[in-house]
């Protein structure tokens, strides 16, 4: 009897120890059903402006990158998760799409501040984060897991600047708001204002507010005494956008520039006509001429009958690295036969090394994770006489 209650537990642990090693060894095969991408951006508070952009661009990749057969054949699949407007919403997005969705790599989040806080989980798990609209300074920086697909402040905001002295040369006196509660804000704003030195402007006055806020008289007023010939506002769309709204109610009749957070046609039903004529630089022109920005752009204006903005670029150009990263791999190693850890530190070391045309133009990645891109823009806003709809004109 006892030769035979050994015989059993030997046999039990026998079948348990390759069932084990069965799943381990096929650890990935869910990934021939699909890829799971993250994308983790702003889908409520006031960031959601922004954030329903990103998922907008998330979306239209998955389908057309489906469309073109995915990865060598294998679909992707697109999961959603809402950092909302804080740094801990985007900590408990990243958590999920780590943890629980076992994400191949993440999208996100919509914020500098955000990425600050939540990149670091993804650089401990060793996670690759493509950020889609973080372009404070020092994102790169936070480890090696970590790029953007967005262009630093530091390379898109002096051309507002510029743009504006051809413009108006007579150009002298400058005010600048910023939101001194956002780490793009600030970042962006201090570019600003060493590009106002650098083009011999006066600054005038630095205005400070939050992103939360939506009475700006006071600062408005302060600066609008100093009588300024430009005003530059870093910021979010729904609060730099009443700012621009409050701004001209006053009386200001000069320049505007807005930095890249009000870089959304979610603009206009906020400061309405009051929106006309701001200026803002531009990492994305949606008459690029390459092929996949013509079908970028036909898939955006079907769905939605205008032109595509900005961030939903962004978003789109996120998904079509890790998309092309991961067909790159597949070709050299099945990434079937990768547990989840190897292909994430492979997908991460593959985006890195190649370049890409995509709906920015060509683009590339230093070896720390910097967007290198050759080509930007400026627009500035033309309301309809109603108020009610708007376009971004690119200038020349």
């Amino acid at each position: 009897m006892l030769k035979k209650n050994i015989y059993l537990i030997f046999s039990a642990f026998l079948v348990s120890s390759i069932v084990v090693a069965c799943t381990q060894k096929n650890s990935n095969s869910t990934f021939i059903k699909n890829i799971p991408i993250g994308v983790a951006v702003a889908q409520t508070s006031n960031v959601a402006l922004l954030g329903q952009e990103q998922v907008i661009g998330s979306k239209i990749a998955e389908q057309y990158f489906n469309q073109q057969q995915g990865v060598n054949g294998i679909p992707i699949k697109i999961i959603l998760q809402d950092v909302a407007g804080d740094e801990q919403g985007a900590i408990n997005a990243f958590n999920t799409l780590i943890n629980k969705d076992k994400v191949v790599g993440i999208v996100g989040p919509s914020l500098s501040q955000q990425a600050f806080a939540a990149d670091p989980i993804a650089q401990r798990a060793k996670v690759p984060v493509l950020g889609p609209s973080n372009t404070a300074k020092g994102i790169p920086q936070i480890g090696d897991y970590i790029a953007r697909v967005s262009a630093p402040v530091a390379e898109v905001a002096p051309n507002a600047v510029k743009k504006a002295l051809e413009i108006n040369p007579d150009l002298k006196k400058v005010a600048v708001f910023f939101a001194q509660n956002d780490a793009f804000s600030k970042s962006e704003s201090e570019t600003f204002q060493e590009t106002v030195k650098t083009q011999d402007l006066e600054l005038i006055t630095v205005q400070k507010f939050q992103t939360t806020d939506t009475d700006f008289q006071t600062q408005a007023t302060a600066a609008i005494n100093l009588k300024p010939d430009l005003i530059i506002i870093s910021g979010l769309a729904a609060d730099g956008g009443n700012l621009v709204k409050q701004l001209r109610e006053l009386g200001y009749q000069g320049l505007i520039i807005g930095g890249n957070g009000l870089n959304t046609s979610n603009i206009f039903p906020v400061c309405q006509t009051k929106c006309d004529g701001l200026l803002i630089a531009q990492a994305y022109n949606p008459e690029l001429n390459n092929s996949i920005n013509q079908a970028f752009r036909k898939a955006y204006i079907a769905e939605n009958k205008q032109e595509p903005p900005q961030f939903t670029a962004q978003a789109f150009t996120g998904v079509q690295v890790f998309v092309e990263a991961l067909t790159s791999l597949d070709g050299e190693t099945p990434i079937k036969d990768l547990s989840l850890g190897q292909l994430r530190t492979k997908l991460r070391d593959k985006i890195l090394s190649q370049s890409y045309q995509t709906v920015l133009g060509e683009i590339y990645f230093t070896p720390e994770g910097e967007i290198i891109q050759k080509q930007f823009y400026v627009a500035q806003i033309k309301m309809d006489a109603d108020g009610k709809n708007g376009q971004f004109t690119f200038l020349e």
